[in-house]
């Protein structure tokens, strides 16, 4: 092999791995993120109708379940994330889905922490169906209603969380 089949070599080699990593991140391209403040938390903009706020160190993954080409889910295992989601602008719902529940949704706006074996999920607008994942049971919260589920076999219970606790989880989102 003389030097330029090893140029060549190295530069086919790049560009298979470039193109991997490309491949990789479709769901990134779909979802840019924003200039976020003291980088505490990212913004993404998946598309008209879907915003997407994730605190700084929160472990997720975006997801294509239908496979039609746009983000329609958010599997969270660590930290808060905040939805926003216009159902007027975005058909077919969204779901965050996280070790504990599944919280699912047409149109609103909503949170969900996932911290120490517990999944919080917060209303700020419309409605939510919250599911949890040990026991199948379900509940949908209104506006400033919450819930907490973990991986017992405890039924969820709906509560409308106080002023305090909304302002925690909110402040981690930048809100």
């Amino acid at each position: 092999m003389n030097h330029n089949d090893n140029i060549l070599s190295l530069v086919l080699t790049a560009m298979i791995l470039c193109g991997a990593g490309t491949a990789s991140a479709q769901t990134a391209v779909t979802c840019p993120s924003q200039p976020t403040v003291a980088a505490e938390r990212q913004t993404l903009n998946c598309e008209a109708g879907l915003s997407i706020t994730v605190e700084r160190g929160a472990h997720y993954q975006l997801e294509d379940r239908n496979g039609d080409g746009h983000v329609d889910a958010i599997k969270l295992d660590g930290k808060a994330t905040l939805i926003d989601v216009d159902s007027s602008r975005l058909q077919g719902g969204f779901e965050v889905v996280t070790p504990q529940a599944i919280a699912a949704v047409r149109g609103t706006r909503w949170a969900v922490d996932v911290k120490g074996g517990r999944t919080s999920v917060l209303v700020l607008r419309g409605r939510v169906a919250v599911n949890k994942v040990s026991t199948g049971q379900g509940v949908t919260l209104g506006q400033w209603q919450g819930v907490d589920a973990d991986r017992g076999r405890a039924p969820l219970h709906v509560t409308k969380w106080k002023q305090s606790r909304i302002n925690a989880l909110l402040a981690r989102l930048g809100q």
